[in-house]
């Protein structure tokens, strides 16, 4: 297991990094700080919560060191998430602000979930016999994104080909500075912080991937983006939210890629982390 653990701390307000220091290292998922509650943390074991209740400080202080003290990284958060160093991922919430019928940054701050981004190397072995294009599914918090980054690693190294990865948010290959938190093999090439369509209409025009990796599929351009890959014959890894294959089919976002067939296989993550594959076999 590998983690930016020392980044992560660096997150919290100072008083918190102690007690999460001592209870977390090994298998926190997340800290939850809601603004006049105690913390919570979020361990594999269940939860536990502090007596310390979180206030306004403590929330910018996490944010500004998210952002790097960027008033305009900070106060954006179109998405609703700040990517910190070392990947670890600040899911926001409070008044969203609206322009035109969309979120344009989110103020007056009420909570803030702090996820950790930790890498397991080898634990998409099992894996290896799985044929073609490969869509992950499950819940939030299975580990979709980190075995997505092991089965691209894999692949590089069982393949020796090209692969080109659209990280939009950071979290596949998350940085330090120049360089990865968690490097990839050779033969892969990361293209971060754009979207999905421009990403992969860029990756196809100038690298000549293989295959193209890219993590939560949540739009019809993101669908658009993927069919357009395929049908240029390179085959794909992707994750989506659905906590099962019946979910998956009859969720409309996901209609255009299921029924092209575009996926060969797919990987059910489960709430323990661990998965099965199946195929991709549903007739239409």
């Amino acid at each position: 297991m590998n983690c930016a653990w020392q980044q992560y701390l660096a997150l919290l307000p100072t008083w918190l990094r102690e007690p999460v220091d001592k209870l977390g290292k090994e298998d926190l998922e997340e800290v939850r700080l809601r603004l006049g509650l105690p913390a919570e943390l979020v361990l594999h074991t269940g939860a536990v919560r502090l007596k310390r209740k979180i206030s306004k400080e403590d929330l910018s202080f996490s944010i500004n060191v998210a952002s790097s003290y960027s008033p305009w990284a900070a106060t954006s958060l179109e998405k609703g998430y700040v990517t910190a160093k070392g990947g670890h991922r600040i899911g926001v919430c409070g008044t969203a602000v609206i322009k035109n019928g969309e979120m344009r940054g989110i103020r007056n701050i009420s909570s803030l979930c702090i996820r950790v981004s930790r890498n397991f190397p080898g634990i998409s072995q099992a894996a290896e016999q799985i044929q073609g294009s490969v869509l992950i599914i499950g819940s939030p918090g299975t580990g979709k994104t980190t075995l997505l980054r092991d089965l691209i690693m894999q692949q590089a190294i069982k393949f020796n080909g090209n692969i080109s990865v659209v990280d939009e948010r950071e979290e596949i290959f998350p940085k330090n500075g120049d360089f990865f938190c968690f490097p990839p093999a050779a033969g892969v090439d990361v293209l971060s912080g754009c979207t999905k369509i421009s990403g992969i209409t860029t990756l196809l025009r100038v690298m000549s991937p293989q295959m193209i990796a890219v993590d939560e599929i949540t739009s019809p351009d993101d669908c658009d983006a993927l069919l357009q890959a395929g049908w240029c014959g390179v085959k794909l890894l992707a994750t989506a939210h659905a906590a099962n294959r019946d979910e998956l089919f009859t969720r409309p976002i996901y209609k255009p890629i299921l029924e092209t067939k575009l996926f060969d296989s797919l990987i059910i993550m489960h709430s323990d982390k661990t998965w099965h594959s199946e195929r991709m076999n549903i007739c239409y």
